[in-house]
């Protein structure tokens, strides 16, 4: 696996070595010794999908508080989508940051993201499927969000107005101050 750092701090793409033949291909997607090498968070205690059946929607921005803060390590398995995170720790040198990426079954990239940096996608195609391997066991009382267009952040999102919902749409601006 190839790991490339982004521009928030602690957050990488990761890029597979694929071994190819006349069948395909083979490769690893996630190694723990690896991620345990660099610092990482190593070993999901749950995984998920997402699917979504029209180019546009938008889910995010999420994040889990203490002591429930979760790394999760995002792959597009279907379509494509525009993956976006957001520093929210203050002691981080990229506080307030955001950075962009395409995610999707071409590429077969993964995005490895840190606790208590948001996440949030917006497909772009139809008939996109996003898999997730997160850290932590959710926790409802601990899961928050913020608004996808917050001012602060100005996150440029490829198509607007997203589909998005309700509780999404709902997300208030982050509290920047108290953060």
């Amino acid at each position: 696996m190839i790991f490339t750092e982004t521009p928030i701090a602690g957050a990488f793409l990761i890029d597979i070595e694929p071994s190819k033949d006349d069948r395909g291909f083979f490769a690893r997607t996630y190694c723990e010794r690896e991620f345990r090498e660099r610092g990482l968070v190593s070993g999901p205690a749950q995984c998920s999908i997402s699917r979504n059946v029209r180019r546009g929607v938008l889910r995010g921005m999420h994040y889990q508080i203490a002591p429930y803060g979760e790394t999760k390590l995002v792959r597009c398995t279907t379509g494509a989508i525009y993956d976006v995170i957001v520093d929210l720790r203050r002691d981080s040198p990229t506080f307030k940051r955001w950075a962009a990426f395409e995610l999707s079954r071409q590429n077969a990239l993964s995005l490895y993201i840190p606790e208590f940096v948001a996440h949030g996608f917006q497909t772009l195609t139809d008939e996109a499927e996003v898999s997730y391997q997160i850290s932590e066991f959710h926790n409802p009382e601990s899961a928050r969000g913020i608004r996808w267009d917050d001012p602060a952040v100005g996150v440029q999102w490829p198509i607007v107005p997203p589909f998005l919902s309700e509780r999404d749409a709902g997300y208030p601006d982050f509290n920047w101050a108290a953060a």
